[in-house]
């Protein structure tokens, strides 16, 4: 029997059966309580941790739970694996090591100014006509700019890769393979044309990306041009897939929230605590995966090598033996630290240093923008391996 949103829980279920977001974090808050390591028969079969304990576990054990074979479920229609989501250590490490490099403290403080003039400019057209989707058109566009900026690509670039990521995307959640196919090899020729620029030209290597992967000598030798290729292919959709949701997420949270929408706009100085709380509360991220290598029992089910196991991070963030109310909105919830929004241990999401300055940027110009945002039409909500809004139409009342 497979669960829906209503209905008993049994140890399968159907990710898909829940149409809202609010269905499937129902869902999730059964399976934690009933059914913590659940079997999904969707998407080739895979299992789902749901705990915040197992979940993190998991992610700090690279050893057992490995990203070589599955690393994320729905997997990429082509089978392709690219560093370092899909690599384990040693062979994940040089290539982590150089993207690190370039996430610094420093080096993510001096792009501040630019994003805020990006994030400005593309918050306008939907300022001055009074609304429009947040999530597809401010949400898609201005990631863009955060990921231009960070691989000192060409500004013209900016527009293309806004389009090409939201169709691949898409093209992914569907298992299109040809459009997958199609907008993925756009992405690998602004991969290829930027490691050529570089070879040509490199620049610093804790200011440029890749540059930095081409600088890596593991053993003595330099990686292999095909994998730094792939690497920064991956680079150009990983900042691109969240942030539209997760800022739709939040426009629809303020929309219901109008006092605490209020509260930011009057405040600024809040929003750091209010973000991380926001994160928790809006993971959009619930289908992460690794395989075992080797066998394993967890609360009563084995699981073996081979099969994908999913770490459902939006089902750990709401894990009421870990987050008290977890279902509400706390600013500087004590334990806040302990959210898995960017994962753990040596998968955790290398950009989340940028991340959280560009997120903190678009929240702060949108509310500085107007007086009143309100959400003024359909929701509609992410699919596998995503959870939250992806399109959220919204009134916006400008500043006065």
């Amino acid at each position: 029997m497979t669960a829906g949103p209503t209905g008993p829980v049994s140890e399968d279920f159907d990710p898909d059966s829940a149409g809202t977001v609010r269905e499937s974090l129902d869902l999730y808050a059964r399976l934690r309580a009933e059914c913590p390591v659940a079997r999904s028969g969707r998407y080739g079969g895979f299992w789902a941790l749901t705990r915040y304990a197992d979940v993190a576990a998991a992610a700090g054990d690279p050893a057992t739970f490995i990203s070589s074979v599955r690393a994320v479920v729905p997997s990429d229609p082509r089978g392709l694996r690219r560093p370092p989501l899909n690599y384990d250590a040693p062979a994940h490490t040089p290539y982590r090591r150089a993207l690190d490099r370039t996430l610094r403290r420093a080096r993510v403080a001096r792009l501040e100014p630019r994003l805020r003039e990006h994030a400005a400019r593309e918050l306008t057209p939907l300022v001055e006509r009074g609304g429009g989707d947040v999530a597809q058109e401010f949400g898609a566009r201005f990631p863009a700019w955060v990921t231009t900026e960070w691989l000192n690509l060409d500004p013209s670039l900016a527009p293309e890769l806004a389009v090409t990521a939201a169709r691949w995307v898409r093209a992914w959640r569907e298992l299109d393979r040809d459009v997958v196919n199609a907008m993925s090899e756009r992405m690998y020729a602004i991969a290829r044309d930027l490691v050529r620029r570089r070879r040509a030209d490199p620049r610093p290597v804790e200011e440029d990306p890749a540059s930095s992967l081409l600088a890596e000598r593991p053993d003595g030798e330099p990686l292999e041009e095909e994998h730094i290729v792939g690497a920064l292919r991956q680079c150009l959709v990983v900042g691109m897939v969240a942030p539209p949701i997760l800022l739709g997420s939040i426009c629809v949270h303020l929309s219901r929230d109008q006092a605490l929408q209020s509260a930011l706009r009057e405040n600024p100085a809040l929003m750091p605590a209010a973000l991380e709380e926001f994160l928790r509360l809006h993971t959009p991220y619930r289908g992460f995966a690794r395989t075992v290598s080797r066998e394993i029992e967890l609360h009563g089910r084995r699981i073996l090598p081979e099969e994908p196991v999913t770490l459902v991070y939006a089902s750990a963030n709401r894990d009421e033996t870990v987050f008290p109310d977890p279902e509400e909105f706390v600013l500087d919830r004590p334990n806040i630290a302990a959210h898995l929004a960017f994962g753990r241990g040596r998968h955790a999401c290398a950009g989340m240093p940028l991340a959280r300055l560009s997120m903190r940027i678009a929240l702060e110009e949108l509310l500085r923008r107007t007086s009143r945002i309100e959400v003024c039409g359909p929701v509609e909500s992410a699919r596998m391996p995503e959870i939250g809004a992806v399109s959220v139409p919204v009134r916006l009342e400008p500043a006065r």
